[in-house]
């Protein structure tokens, strides 16, 4: 029973990541989204209360597949200047490999609530990890210095994103990750021990 009732789940996600990342959040509802995973719509309220709990599985399950993505890319001990290079053109590969997942992660998220929210705790923890790691490594730096570090940082990194998925940076992956590596290295090494 438990087994059904999560692949029914997947299944919903499945068609939510569909009509999300295709068509846009109007084309979210219960009936499309049941109708997409051909299950009932009881099915639909047995796993989700409403389509904002439905978006919001689909955005964790894009984050939770880039973050294995970033992990599956980096080599054993490939070096810094390496790492950081793999990273970016890791979340770079994977927003271009599927369009869906940077318009969900970047394009639609910025207009539903409940994926503003969950993009801004994202970006809050993203922050805080960032400010950990610059407290380690650099213990007397002044703390607003480090504050703005860290949110250039991960603005940076939305706004890189975002220009390559307009394909604004060129089609080459490998160029566009040398220059953002090349450009950025003082923001990219906080983030290297966060994956």
């Amino acid at each position: 029973m438990d087994q059904r009732r999560s692949e029914r789940r997947a299944l919903l996600i499945e068609a939510g990541f569909e009509l999300f990342g295709t068509e846009g959040e109007g084309s979210v509802t219960v009936r499309a989204v049941s109708r997409a995973a051909r299950l009932h719509t009881r099915y639909f309220y047995e796993n989700f209360a409403n389509t904002d709990e439905l978006l919001g599985a689909v955005y964790d399950a894009v984050v939770a597949a880039l973050t294995e993505h970033v992990r599956a890319a980096i080599t054993p001990d490939p070096g810094p200047a390496r790492r950081r290079r793999l990273i970016v053109r890791s979340v770079l590969e994977f927003c271009s490999a599927d369009p869906r997942r940077g318009r969900v992660l970047f394009t639609e998220a910025r207009a539903n609530p409940v994926l503003v929210a969950r993009r801004e705790a994202g970006q809050r923890m993203l922050i805080e990890g960032v400010l950990e790691r610059s407290a380690a490594e650099r213990p007397g730096e002044d703390p607003r210095r480090a504050r703005v570090s860290a949110a250039m940082f991960t603005g940076a990194v939305v706004e890189l994103i975002q220009e390559w998925i307009a394909g604004r940076l060129g089609e080459d992956l490998d160029v566009a990750a040398a220059y953002a590596t090349e450009l950025s290295l003082p923001l990219l090494a906080p983030f290297e021990s966060m994956v």
